[in-house]
């Protein structure tokens, strides 16, 4: 790509401030009972030393994340760890600790402002809350504290997710759709036992927590020896034993699989073992994976869950394990851990121990011979207020200067769900290949125990184009993959859709439709953790990139839901918080909001969101039909193009009206109007006003291929006047103004001001014959944000700020125009890219990933914002998978560089009726 070496842009934290492992005498543990009073010695571990040099470049090879690793004193590299991702030693600490943003962070002068939302939004949380005993859907008042702990979730699409955090702790869980829970289960482990000559000599739990249960297992793994590797689906944590000559790799398999509609849906997770020795001496050496049934809270309180072994024979392949059933309404799941047996490996459970105990029955069991006790038979179910845990293990003998492998997979099986309101039953995705019946688990983990190989073939395939790309700096290849997180863990649903829950009088146009919702599903994720609502649309806007690159299908699907909310309508009155008028919750012929709260009944009941009336939103429409023509563009899809222009036609018909005096060019409101929902815009304004002209330019391009010469003239013509008025009002010669208003921030320098010209470029349109705005204005106005957005903020540092004055100053006349959203500056990276400004695009994105992954410790969180200092706000939010749009930015430059000496064939679509995009851009992904 030709960037630039990425330099030092990392905040790091010097080894003198990093906590150290605890002091005083090592541990020993006898094992009594065992054949002998052998000492099993717990090697503690000497504080690294200080005063290592921080001049040292960030990225000195690709292996190095910076000072994330400063702290790591091992040599062990581990069993082919790949040379790019996010590495991190298990004894770092972030020196930065920031808080969510709240209201004491508010100014005063937009206190006053909101002072009015503010005691709406408080009568409305408290009748939420303690009326209708629900959560609210954004809880301003309870927002997720800092914990910079999260690594890569486990879980395919829609089945719900598990995240394991880079210290080896099960912390982050979306079982129930949707709603998460931000809890560390303390029992869900894995144990480490080697034994020489028939003595344990070493027994450690592989974490570094020191818990005040389950105290008579050996904590406080040394984190200084130890580091984490995490490259989306797939992470690598690498433990060097001190003393022992044993290295262990944890490689840690999730079926994220791009164009796969089938195995990508399953609710699995594989840990791949592999174990080195390089001493002379031979060693039997176990890992035992223990696992609480169920999280410790409310649900499993009331007691009645039970634990049971299995044994699945298939194929020629055995798999053992243990079901853990957790029956508790409206959605009971069983948790399978398993193992698969070979003819080396030796497979044992223990079925039922208390988690909130000592443990010492089952770390006992373990160091004896190492390997458990496996009694036969289910487990009685667990009483009222007590839990219950089980466990298994596999043991291989280890040759000197040898090596093994152990796998084991996690499985959870909850087919059947209900959201909040409990109204509609609704089978998962993966259910069409494993079935609804709640028995799956042990196919599950058969399934993934014996394919995983094969999975992992094909996400090298995927990636390998993209990794092995020497022009592409390190952190963007981390980036790139590790923001993928989200399409899973976004309280993402994937559902199947009954033939009977389609409307007829609604659907009966689209001749796609049903055959799309029915073969791949219904599609839902979360615009955040926080800000719990299904597909919200305008956010949806910048994330769907990555859904039409690698799954198109589940982007068609969900455009098919979104016409057919666009095309009903709720005529219930409600005060929206905002403004605290009453108006309906859904008009006919407008795009929603979002589908609906998972704590509710989403696609029955939409627009969850009552901060504004969306209907008199700017951008909503304008964005359905940017989105219909970028998709059509990408997949090819004509019949989908067919399905979509009359909603397309219906939405910007009502789009119409804020065209007020007719001069082409729509107005906004006077309010926040658009995606940005607490930064006011009045009149013609560079964003809406460059999304509408966009959108415009696009219909001219589909009533072409739609043969309405009619409807083809009539945008021709409000473009061409559109086009006059919006260079008339906004540019100024250097960027175009924020907005027409008499307000000082109408000259704002907007860092998002060329989303139009990003979606027509991604479009194959915007130049040439389908230019809509100048060229050289676009360039122009990029490099103005590039010098005052991105140079002229924190350094340069910290990607671009929304909003900045053209005195240098970031712009703060509200609470949004002073942060970085780092969705919105992915978007403006891949939009510097399509216009030739390939380095300070990366240079901008670079800002981000260096703040949020490595500076903040937000890894696998990545916040929808956060400002200079202090605060974060929305963690875990879709936007950010933009990122994705600067990878089709590269490849269609790729594209165009390779074509270039054919340039008489065109590199766009013209105005004429030819269907069907570039042929070399369908389905775009890096392979």
């Amino acid at each position: 790509v030709g960037t630039q070496d990425p330099g030092n842009m990392g905040t790091g934290v010097p080894s003198s401030e990093q906590t150290s492992c605890a002091k005083g005498d090592p541990q020993v543990y006898c094992s009594e009972g065992a054949g002998g009073t052998e000492a099993v010695q717990v090697t503690d571990c000497e504080s690294p030393e200080d005063g290592r040099s921080q001049s040292e470049p960030s990225y000195r090879n690709p292996e190095d994340s910076g000072q994330l690793m400063a702290s790591y004193e091992g040599k062990a590299k581990g069993y082919q760890v790949p040379p790019f991702g996010w590495r991190i030693c298990l004894a770092h600490e972030f020196a930065e600790k920031r808080k969510p943003f709240n209201a004491n962070d508010i100014s005063l002068s937009n206190l006053v402002k909101h002072l009015g939302m503010g005691l709406r939004y408080l009568q409305w949380w408290y009748r939420k809350t303690q009326v209708e005993k629900k959560k609210p859907f954004i809880d301003l008042i309870n927002s997720v504290p800092l914990r910079q702990i999260y690594g890569c979730p486990l879980g395919g699409i829609g089945g719900g997710t598990i995240t394991r955090g880079w210290r080896g702790q099960f912390c982050r869980w979306q079982l129930n759709p949707g709603m998460y829970q931000h809890r560390t289960v303390i029992a869900d482990q894995f144990t480490v036992c080697l034994r020489r000559e028939g003595q344990t000599v070493y027994q450690q739990v592989l974490s570094v927590e020191r818990p005040s249960v389950l105290r008579s297992w050996n904590w406080g793994l040394c984190g200084y020896f130890a580091f984490y590797h995490a490259l989306y689906p797939r992470a690598w944590t690498v433990y060097q034993l001190p003393g022992q000559n044993v290295t262990l790799t944890c490689r840690q398999i999730t079926p994220i699989l791009p164009h796969d509609y089938q195995d990508s849906s399953l609710p699995v997770g594989v840990f791949v073992w592999d174990v080195e020795n390089e001493g002379d001496e031979a060693l039997d050496v176990s890992i035992m994976f223990s696992m609480r049934n169920g999280l410790g809270g409310g649900d499993d309180a009331p007691g009645g869950l039970w634990n049971e072994p299995f044994c699945l024979e298939r194929d020629g392949e055995t798999v053992r394990g243990l079901l853990l059933h957790h029956p508790a309404l409206p959605n009971p799941y069983t948790t399978a851990v398993a193992a698969r047996r070979t003819a080396d490996t030796t497979v044992t459970h223990f079925t039922a121990f208390d988690p909130d105990s000592t443990g010492q029955q089952v770390w006992q069991d373990l160091l004896q011979d190492g390997q458990l006790d496996s009694p036969a038979g289910r487990s009685n179910p667990s009483q009222k207020g007590v839990g219950i845990a089980g466990a298994v293990c596999v043991t291989s003998k280890l040759p000197p200067r040898g090596q093994c492998r152990l796998e084991f997979s996690l499985a959870w099986d909850m087919p059947r769900i209900m959201f909040g309101a409990k109204g509609q039953v609704y089978c998962r995705r993966y259910t069409r290949f494993f079935g609804s019946e709640g028995d799956a688990a042990p196919a599950l983990s058969h399934y993934a125990l014996c394919r995983y190989a094969d999975w992992e073939e094909r996400i090298s395939a995927w990636q390998s184009p993209v990794l092995d790309d020497r022009s592409l700096p390190a952190w963007y290849k981390s980036a790139l993959f590790n923001e993928l997180y989200f399409l899973a863990d976004g309280g993402t649903i994937w559902l199947e859709v009954p033939e009977d829950s389609l409307l007829e009088e609604l659907g009966g146009n689209m001749c796609q439709l049903r055959p799309t919702l029915q073969e791949y599903g219904r599609f839902g994720y979360l615009e955040g953790q926080e800000y719990r609502m299904y597909n919200t649309y305008d956010v949806h806007f910048y994330a769907s990139f990555a859904l039409v690159m690698l799954w198109p299908k589940l982007e068609l699907s969900l455009q098919y839901d979104m016409a057919l909310a666009t095309l009903r309508e709720d005529l219930t009155w409600r005060q929206y918080l905002m403004s605290g008028v009453m108006a309906p919750v859904k008009r006919r012929n407008v795009i929603p909001h979002d589908v609906g709260d998972p704590d509710d009944e989403p696609w029955l009941r939409v627009n969850a969101y009552v901060i504004h009336d969306t209907a008199d939103w700017k951008d909503l429409n304008l964005k359905f039909v940017l989105q219909v023509y970028r998709d059509y563009y990408l997949t090819g899809d004509q019949g989908f193009l067919r399905d979509m222009w009359p909603v397309c036609l219906a939405v910007m018909e009502s789009e119409m009206k804020f065209d007020k005096d007719q001069d082409g060019l729509i107005e906004n409101g006077g309010y926040a109007d658009q995606t940005y929902d607490a930064w006011v815009t009045t009149g013609p304004s560079a964003y809406c006003g460059g999304l509408w002209l966009a959108a415009v330019a696009v219909m001219v391009q589909m009533a072409a291929l739609c043969g309405t010469q009619d409807v083809q003239d009539k945008f021709s013509s409000i473009l061409r006047r559109g086009k006059e008025a919006y260079e008339r009002l906004l540019w100024n010669g250097h960027y175009y103004n924020y907005d027409c208003s008499s307000q000082p921030q109408s000259c704002s320098i907007m860092s998002d001001q060329c989303a139009g010209q990003w979606f027509l470029r991604a479009s194959g349109l915007g130049e040439g014959d389908t230019e809509v705005f100048p060229s050289p204005h676009i360039v122009r106005a990029l490099q103005t944000i590039f010098k005052f957005n991105v140079q002229a903020f924190a350094g340069g540092a910290m990607g671009a700020v929304n909003g900045m004055q053209p005195h240098g100053v970031p712009d703060r006349s509200s609470v949004q125009s002073d942060e970085v959203w780092v969705g919105v500056v992915y978007g403006l990276a891949a939009t510097m890219i399509q216009e030739g400004l390939t380095w300070e695009g990366f240079r901008t994105a670079e800002g981000c990933y260096r703040t949020v992954w490595e500076r903040l410790g937000l890894a696998f969180q990545t916040p929808e914002a956060y400002c200079q200092q202090r605060v974060f706000r929305s963690l875990a939010y879709m936007r950010p998978l933009s990122i994705w749009a600067m990878q089709l930015a590269l490849q269609q430059q790729q594209h165009e560089k390779a074509s270039r000496p054919r340039a008489e064939q065109g590199t766009g679509l013209n105005t004429g009726p030819t269907l069907g995009p570039k042929g070399a851009m369908a389905n775009p992904s890096p392979v």
